[in-house]
């Protein structure tokens, strides 16, 4: 894992700017603790920070595929699961490797295949390959979307990064943010491409980008398509544990301490039971994975259930540590630490943007840092809802029957933070808009009964934009704290895979995640495996609720909080009693101060 950056112009030397190459490169130090680098060519200046997982010697960055005269520069960031077969193929193609890194079977692979390498990557990835020979930039993007890639136009070309925050450190880049940054940021829609930052565009999930001197050009090298399933229950079970177990026992190579994040639900207590299993087949039968769960330190006292959470996750992770024999720990959190500014800050920081979810971004923050004290690389059940389909949105009618992004049944308008009418901005017509255009991009099999085509729907979207959101907040929480999340949900080929089976075979046994149930029904415990669906936890405490009220009353004072939020819907949320505050509600708050801080740190200007 790493950041990386770096810009092509061709009208100007970048290499009389290496101060801005060193500022850019440094804004993402935290993505990369471990070493620095950078290389200035006549038209291209790439710098990178290193987070060391493989090869710590050998896998320093950028790098070039000839020392003295360069012809090709790489910056990457990310993990390639197959690299060692890919190094057998190159090898037997003619190509020798002074390393043992994955990065450079990246950079032979460019050398081989040029534009069509990414289509024989699988891992997580976003990377930036200069040609000097051909004079030309490209950018790759992993299918998913699991590690971030950032671009904007500069003159004579473009600059990029893997968060916004390193190209505000080039000179002709600066933080501004219009109507539509507003629009994108709160209306909850989770569109790829633009951003909240004016002039500042996402590389597409599965896409690349091309810059030469005759421009740039776009294009998709992967998507999801809707293919027939010819499998039949059993061969269909067989298949998904195959593909699961896979790609969870082909994501345990590091040089470095490796743990699991194991909350108790399904999701990531079968991943935490096939890295154990393939721990104790490398090592022996005595070694033990390391796993994390989080709490707070009033939570069994206080829990209540609300739309997102039905129980307290600790007893469930425990007693999923213990059948597993991990050797697990619970990091227990004071629910007023949430409150730190600082620790607020630097989550808003991290994010580069004031969406987020408060304090339960807050509390993953403080989670990562603790679990980096023994571990550099740990394992998350990202994506397996979407794949599997185990949201509620799934399973409701009236979710089913709404035209509109299903999440906002569940968060809706309560939870976003509510914009100045003054503003004017549109955001149900620009719902609307957005919702035809992501169904229109939904593929369908011909023949599909009524049903069958909704749910494909349901499940596109969730794959293509919720969970979008959520692999950037695990990316960018746990890169602040030097920590590589992997999560072998999302390799394409178990989600190619699970896209194709109709929903009789998602839901064959009435409930959610059927498919992954029955594959991982001998690695969990039974109170785990037919646990309902639970989301990540968030504090109970009122002590922490009058705090978050207090601090949002500070962040109305400010005269730009108050010029983008609308005061008269978000005083009610300031007036409840702590104890009776809604989980809506205080999301709404959350976002208040976030916002504050989001505009004190980046000083954008507003161009409104």
């Amino acid at each position: 894992m790493c950041g990386i950056t770096g810009w092509v112009s061709f009208h100007s030397d970048a290499r009389t700017q290496a101060p801005v190459i060193e500022a850019m490169t440094a804004a993402l130090a935290p993505r990369g603790p471990d070493a620095s680098g950078v290389w200035l060519g006549g038209h291209a200046a790439i710098g990178h920070r290193r987070l060391a997982v493989i090869d710590i010697a050998g896998g320093v960055q950028p790098m070039t595929d000839h020392p003295d005269s360069p012809a090709t520069v790489l910056s990457y960031s990310g993990e390639v699961y197959n690299h060692h077969e890919l190094r057998c193929e190159l090898r037997k193609l003619g190509h020798d490797f002074r390393t043992r890194s994955d990065t450079e079977v990246v950079l032979r692979a460019y050398a081989e295949w040029g534009e069509g390498l990414a289509d024989h990557l699988d891992g997580m990835f976003a990377f930036a390959v200069w040609d000097e020979r051909e004079q030309r930039l490209l950018l790759v993007r992993d299918r998913l979307g699991v590690k971030p890639l950032f671009w904007s136009a500069v003159d004579g070309g473009l600059a990029f990064a893997s968060e916004p925050k390193a190209l505000f450190a080039h000179p002709e880049i600066r933080p501004r943010v219009d109507a539509d940054g507003l629009r994108e940021a709160y209306s909850l829609l989770f569109n790829t491409g633009p951003t909240v930052w004016s002039g500042v565009r996402e590389v597409e999930p599965g896409g690349l980008l091309v810059l030469d001197r005759d421009g740039i050009r776009e294009h998709r090298y992967w998507q999801l398509r809707a293919h027939a399933h010819v499998d039949d229950r059993d061969a269909t079970v067989e298949r998904v544990r195959s593909l699961v177990s896979t790609a969870a026992r082909g994501q345990l190579e590091a040089d470095v301490p490796l743990c699991s994040l194991l909350s108790g639900g399904i999701d990531s207590t079968v991943l935490t039971a096939l890295l154990a299993d393939e721990l104790r087949r490398r090592e022996g039968p005595d070694s033990r994975v390391r796993s994390y769960a989080v709490d707070y330190s009033d939570q069994a006292e206080r829990f209540t259930g609300d739309v997102l959470r039905t129980g307290h996750d600790t007893p469930y992770a425990v007693e999923a540590g213990a059948f597993i024999g991990t050797d697990h720990s619970t990091v227990v959190l004071d629910p007023l630490a949430l409150l730190d500014p600082e620790h607020r800050r630097a989550v808003v920081v991290a994010r580069d943007s004031p969406i987020g979810v408060g304090d339960m971004d807050t509390s993953l923050y403080l989670l990562f840092g603790e679990i980096r004290r023994h571990s550099t690389v740990a394992v998350s059940g990202e994506a397996a809802d979407e794949v599997f389909g185990g949201y509620p949105w799934f399973h409701n009618p009236k979710a089913l029957s709404t035209r509109t992004f299903p999440w906002l049944l569940v968060t809706g308008d309560e939870a976003a933070m509510p914009l100045n009418p003054e503003l004017d901005l549109c955001i149900g017509e620009f719902r609307d808009d957005t919702y035809r255009d992501a169904l229109a991009a939904v593929p369908h099999l011909d023949g599909e009964s009524p049903a069958e085509h909704r749910q494909r729907e349901m499940q596109h979207l969730s794959l293509t934009r919720w969970l979008r959101q959520l692999l950037h907040r695990k990316d960018r929480l746990s890169m602040a704290q030097g920590l590589e999340v992997r999560v072998p949900y999302c390799d394409h080929r178990l989600v190619e895979y699970a896209f194709a089976a109709p929903w009789a075979l998602k839901s064959f046994d009435g409930r959610e995640k059927s498919l992954l149930r029955a594959a991982g029904n001998h690695l969990a415990p039974e109170s785990v495996l037919h646990r309902p669906k639970n989301h990540y936890p968030a504090t109970h405490h009122p002590d922490y609720n009058r705090g978050l009220q207090n601090m949002a009353r500070d962040a109305l004072a400010t005269a730009h909080v108050r010029a983008l939020a609308d005061e008269t819907r978000i005083k009610p949320c300031l007036d409840t009693p702590p104890e009776r505050l809604e989980w809506g509600h205080r999301l709404r708050l959350e976002r208040v101060v976030d916002l504050a801080l989001w505009l004190e740190h980046y000083q954008p200007e507003l161009a409104l």
